[in-house]
């Protein structure tokens, strides 16, 4: 089902910002027609950039991820959140500088690559993702990093994280913690925030008014996207329901219950 006067959006749209987890797979299954979505995209050619809130694993680790599930994509065509902060870190200090990292593989891995040194003694950033090795010691080392004149970045402001258990701790709960013993709060690159979108554009060499995003969430894919001037598109295939549409702030343009569906609609024009 979608909002079938806004439909005629899909025409103007040459690239997307689409993200994964709940629009292209659950888990390590992938959503259906997700494959399909792809070869339509290559066909026509559509550009897009696979824009990912979560810091913990490496662009690589997410192309193997796909791969595995039958959609091929190019390392060029995904951006993490790590991979993100990394960018904006680009634009504040050179290769070299000492950063703080707060986080798992992707982030490191991000952080190492753009040339940065990763230590604790006297970095001048402290940088935070998801760290489910996170201990007192960490947190201890970067508030007091942080009381010291290091700038404070948290590479996406997710509270909680969803897991077959159930909802547990993201990456705002550690923000969270550091903004309370500190007294400062982080730059957020991640989604809402229009920090991630914009290296996207910038990536993709595309414009606002020709590129559409694509998520599941209403509070960083639509929000986000909203707050970066582009066509939204929600899929009901992830997080968000149709109930909670109506407390929703903001309102995606278009809404489909997967990208399947999406898929049919852009065919259809």
């Amino acid at each position: 089902m979608t909002n079938a006067n806004d439909t005629d959006k899909l025409r103007s749209i040459t690239n997307l910002i689409i993200d994964m987890d709940g629009v292209l797979y659950r888990g390590d299954e992938p959503i259906a027609g997700a494959r399909k979505f792809f070869a339509f995209l290559r066909e026509r050619p559509i550009g897009f950039i696979l824009a990912t809130n979560n810091s913990t694993l490496t662009a690589q680790q997410y192309v193997d991820k796909l791969a595995r599930m039958g959609m091929e994509v190019a390392l060029s065509e995904i951006l993490t959140s790590s991979q993100a902060t990394a960018m904006y870190l680009e634009t504040l200090a050179p290769p070299g500088t000492k950063v703080y990292v707060i986080g798992e593989e992707g982030l490191e891995t991000a952080v190492l690559e753009t040339g940065y040194i990763i230590s604790g003694d006297d970095a001048e950033f402290v940088v935070v993702g998801m760290d489910r090795r996170l201990t007192y010691e960490k947190l201890k080392v970067a508030a007091l990093l942080i009381r010291g004149g290091a700038r404070f970045i948290g590479s996406n402001p997710d509270t909680t994280l969803p897991t077959e258990e159930g909802f547990i701790p993201g990456n705002g709960a550690t923000l969270a913690a550091l903004e309370a013993s500190t007294g400062v709060a982080p730059t957020i690159i991640g989604k809402p925030e229009c920090i991630i979108f914009e290296l996207a554009l910038a990536k993709m060499g595309s414009s606002k008014e020709d590129t559409a995003v694509i998520g599941d969430r209403l509070d960083t894919d639509v929000l986000g996207g909203y707050n970066a001037g582009l066509t939204t598109i929600l899929v009901l295939s992830g997080a968000t329901t149709r109930q909670d549409m109506d407390s929703a702030p903001v309102k995606p343009d278009l809404i489909f219950e997967d990208i399947r569906h999406l898929h049919e609609a852009w065919l259809q024009l």
